[in-house]
């Protein structure tokens, strides 16, 4: 079992050599920096919604590529591998890891069509990228789109087509805790989406039981199930890889299955 936080990620990066690189290369670069300070100036300061900046990218990011290696130790394909654009688990894995880190960077423009937005401008971001990481002519295009497609899809009425921009648009559902929704509350936002955020304890995932992954949340009450019904179910049911989810809530020490047979 892991928390979704922004240590899930530092333990990620030991574990893969290609990754961390990309990390690397990706908190050098000063375009992508100041993309998601901006998103963030939009989102949280104009108007007032929960985290879109560097934090919410690190902690997407650190979801992903754990829900990427329970499906992979499980048999689940990489879509990109199956259809021949990448040669390799770790290049599939890449494509999740730019999807998660980047997803929300079309913010920095406008929040509606943020998605949309996101994909068009990573496109020159994503070349670089691939280019410092030595992926040269079509298999860089390849890659490149695959990532594109990935930061399309985390819209919600978007349909998944590959099951890495399902893992980046679950990962993306998965930030609901507390401290996402803490700056807009102390701003003096007070709405169902900051109430319900700041009631979230912890989001935890691990291997399934009788699917591949089980996402767990911890809440201090009941206002908690607004952030899983507005937030991360739309994003399941959209993901073309949902059947292999359930969801679990835990309020007072007391686990109940949500998803897919809600018991509540």
């Amino acid at each position: 079992m892991v928390i979704v936080s922004t240590e899930l990620l530092e333990t990620k990066l030991r574990e893969n050599p290609l990754i961390a690189e990309a990390y690397k290369i990706l908190e050098r670069d000063e375009e992508v920096q100041e993309l998601l300070r901006m998103s963030n100036v939009n989102a949280v300061i104009r108007l007032r919604y929960n985290d879109h900046g560097p934090v919410h990218s690190k902690i997407v990011s650190g979801s992903a590529l754990e829900i990427f290696d329970l499906l992979i130790s499980q048999g689940v394909q990489p879509s990109s591998l199956r259809d021949k654009t990448v040669s390799n688990i770790d290049e599939a894995k890449l494509i999740v890891f730019l999807g998660a880190y980047l997803h929300d960077i079309g913010n920095s423009i406008h929040r509606e069509d943020h998605e949309l937005l996101g994909a068009l401008i990573s496109k020159d971001i994503v070349d670089r990228i691939l280019s410092s990481l030595g992926f040269k002519g079509r298999k860089a295009v390849a890659i490149r789109q695959e990532v594109l497609h990935t930061i399309h899809a985390t819209e919600y009425s978007k349909k998944c087509l590959t099951t890495e921009a399902g893992i980046v648009k679950i990962a993306d559902g998965t930030d609901m805790s507390m401290g996402r929704a803490r700056i807009p509350y102390k701003m003096g936002k007070i709405d169902m989406h900051a109430m319900s955020a700041l009631s979230i304890r912890s989001v935890e995932i691990e291997k399934g039981v009788e699917r591949p992954v089980k996402i767990i949340v911890t809440m201090n009450d009941y206002a908690g199930l607004f952030q899983i019904e507005e937030v991360l179910m739309p994003k399941i049911l959209t993901s073309s890889i949902e059947n292999f989810f359930e969801i679990w809530i835990s309020i007072n020490n007391k686990r109940q299955l949500y998803y897919p047979s809600q018991k509540i």
